[in-house]
């Protein structure tokens, strides 16, 4: 589970927020009137088959500038900066500017759905030093925060924030009072758990069939992916199994693209509503060993933190990386059933499953958007001058396919030996809290699918495949599958 999805940063947006978020997205995905002509000359980076390459460098290897991306000189005329976020140009290909933006090699000056400029970071070397430059501020309240939505921008100051919304010392006293059921050894000792709820699902799939059903494709995300991500997320929070049901739905109608404002609000109010009760009663009885109890012993009651923080911080750890983690399941299930060899390769040797959790976190890098900071000094970096008070992006998906990072980056490979540092997860004193839990979770995923169900396969087309908006973050609303 990934906390610092986009859907983290709306924390308890409240019922007038999320309906405004929702227009503010709708708005953002709308396409700039005026024509919008390629960043670079190089032509866009998809290979024969499609599935995206980078351009290669201009002749000579001398980087060829941008043509919106002079604001050190004074700027760019506002109306011709490009609208941001980019829209993918197909399925689950990368945005083409992402590409041109790599060969290009400099930050680039976009603009925002309100048309507030904003920086953008592609090259691997210019995220990683963003991530951890104190010159960037995490707090989203600071003036000149990049928001993608109206909505988003709108509910800042209604809402409690949380570690992954702070900086440093109040975003790392904040995050260690959360963070051990995410260490290695915790994770550890929970994967027993998880193999355990992986195998239940699937036997539950088995059933079905058994007794009839799934004669046609059936919904992989829908029976497997989320089920998996909310049982894992819903022991950590000490949350019952009878309980959890009712609330995976109201997750599940808060986070879908296809629900109306007024659904979504209200599914909200009811998960929020569910996590003060739920932290209230950890408040009368904390004895379990889960990690609300966990605060309350150690910290609520010594004043370390507020009970709206508390309610607060059990609210992201539920809804943040349930979308994320079943997403990843889901692309790396597409993946990895298009390329035999390495499924086969992955059936034969189970001490690949790391590897190939990993790549598709690389390949497909599900929360894109999330690595937003905002410039609280002038500072230069890569040739761009950023003034205080700038908003900055660091494109981590882009990273991701950085030629000076990994070999063929455009290919997906389970093979690379050891697999390198990517930042799917981020990068620093932010990086994901839970990057070692999700991870866990799609090597149970992988390895219990890929074992118990050999006859797997997509029951659609790949092409056919219902994919996510195309200027939001890469996923799935259905997987469909069927299996033999």
């Amino acid at each position: 589970m990934a906390l610092s999805l986009r859907a983290s940063s709306a924390l308890l947006l409240g019922a007038r927020g999320h309906a405004l978020a929702r227009r503010g997205t709708a708005a953002a995905a709308r396409p700039a009137a005026a024509p919008q002509r390629p960043l670079i000359t190089t032509r866009a980076y998809r290979d024969e088959k499609g599935r995206g390459e980078e351009p290669k460098s201009p002749p000579g290897g001398k980087k060829e500038p941008l043509p919106a991306s002079l604001p050190h000189e004074g700027g760019a005329p506002q109306d011709s900066l490009l609208a941001f976020p980019f829209a993918r140009p197909a399925a689950a290909e990368p945005p083409v500017e992402f590409g041109q933006l790599l060969a290009s090699g400099c930050p680039l000056r976009a603009k925002l759905f309100d048309g507030t400029p904003v920086w953008l970071l592609a090259k691997m070397k210019d995220v990683k030093a963003a991530l951890v430059d104190p010159r960037l501020s995490k707090v989203r309240t600071h003036p000149g925060f990049p928001e993608l939505s109206a909505g988003a921008k709108a509910a800042i100051s209604d809402r409690e924030p949380t570690f992954v919304d702070l900086n440093p010392p109040e975003h790392t006293r904040l995050r260690a009072m959360f963070a051990a059921p995410f260490e290695r050894a915790a994770v550890d000792a929970l994967r027993p758990f998880i193999r355990e709820t992986v195998e239940g699902l699937i036997a539950g799939i088995e059933r079905k069939r058994a007794y009839g059903g799934h004669k046609g494709p059936f919904d992989l995300h829908e029976e497997f992916s989320l089920p998996l991500a909310f049982a894992v997320i819903h022991r950590i929070l000490g949350i019952h199994p009878e309980e959890g049901r009712h609330l995976s739905k109201n997750v599940a109608v808060r986070a879908s693209g296809s629900s109306t404002a007024r659904d979504a609000a209200a599914a909200q109010e009811e998960i929020v509503e569910f996590m003060s009760r739920h932290a209230a009663a950890k408040e009368a009885d904390p004895s379990g060993d889960d990690v609300i109890s966990s605060v309350v012993r150690n910290h609520l009651t010594k004043g370390d933190i507020t009970r709206d923080q508390l309610v607060a911080h059990a609210f992201l750890l539920l809804v943040a990386g349930n979308a994320t983690v079943a997403s990843m399941i889901d692309l790396g299930v597409v993946e990895l059933l298009g390329r035999p060899d390495q499924l086969q390769a992955l059936r034969d040797d189970p001490s690949l499953l790391r590897a190939a959790a990993e790549e598709a976190c690389r390949f497909h890098t599900a929360s894109a958007y999330a690595l937003r900071r905002v410039a609280v000094e002038d500072f230069e970096l890569s040739g761009a001058h950023i003034k205080a008070g700038e908003g900055v992006i660091a494109l981590n998906q882009a990273a991701n396919r950085d030629r000076e990072a990994f070999e063929d980056p455009s290919v997906f490979n389970i093979f690379r030996n050891p697999p390198p540092p990517n930042v799917a997860y981020g990068y620093g004193t932010h990086e994901c809290i839970a990057r070692e839990l999700s991870l866990a979770e799609l090597e149970a995923a992988y390895g219990g699918l890929f074992s118990r169900l050999p006859g797997l396969r997509l029951g659609v087309e790949r092409s056919e495949l219902p994919w996510s908006d195309p200027r939001r973050d890469v996923g799935l609303a259905a997987l469909p599958v069927v299996w033999w």
